[in-house]
């Protein structure tokens, strides 16, 4: 009697405890973690064995075919053919007559070479002159002062000489290295007379270098 009281006992708090749990949802708990637990396992899948593939049988190597020689066939020969000979006597009815020689071709000429106008040459220029005997041209006076100092040298003057054979004006072109030599050159240069420049025979205006020398005797 106590055994199936105790189990009578035992029965009742299972399913009191039941209740309870459905009340509280523990059991739905652990219905949901079950489940998870379950559909995973069955979506997780060993990887399966990777095959690799055999390789293709090798190919029969064809062999390749040799054409058959034939023989050569021969070649049949022609007959020869009759050939027509030109006969050397001339013909009866042959047109006679005597050829007249060719005239000879003529002579290649060579080519006429122009030879090209040479340049005209240059003008003849004369240059003036102060010289002339019929000029009267008097020698430049040496000066006192340059005298006593003993002042002498060499001045180049340049003057402009025009048609009429006068100096237009004058300019010292190299200096003698004194004042007074210079300036003494200067003036009798421009009070000389010239025979004018000529270019072609025809008097031209030009410049003139007219040296002048001061030496002490």
């Amino acid at each position: 009697m106590d055994r199936r009281l105790f189990i009578v006992i035992a029965v009742v708090g299972f399913h009191v405890l039941g209740l309870w749990a459905l009340q509280t949802g523990l059991l739905r708990r652990a219905v949901e973690l079950v489940v998870p637990v379950e559909v995973l396992a069955e979506l997780i899948e060993l990887p399966q064995p990777q095959v690799t593939p055999a390789p293709p049988p090798p190919q029969p190597q064809r062999k390749p075919v040799q054409k058959p020689v034939l023989p050569p066939q021969p070649v049949p020969k022609q007959a020869p053919q009759p050939i027509a000979i030109a006969d050397p006597a001339p013909s009866a009815l042959a047109p006679t007559g005597t050829t007249e020689p060719q005239p000879p071709a003529p002579p290649m000429l060579a080519p006429v070479v122009v030879a090209e106008p040479a340049p005209p040459a240059p003008p003849k220029i004369e240059l003036p002159s102060s010289s002339a005997d019929y000029l009267n041209n008097a020698p430049p006076p040496y000066p006192p002062l340059s005298k006593r100092l003993g002042e002498q040298g060499k001045v180049i003057v340049r003057a402009f000489i025009e048609v009429n054979g006068t100096a237009s004006k004058a300019e010292i072109r190299t200096s003698s290295g004194f004042e007074r030599l210079d300036a003494t050159a200067l003036q009798t240069v421009l009070k000389w007379r010239y025979l004018p420049g000529k270019r072609a025979g025809t008097p031209e205006a030009m410049w003139f270098n007219i040296p002048i020398n001061f030496v002490l005797e």
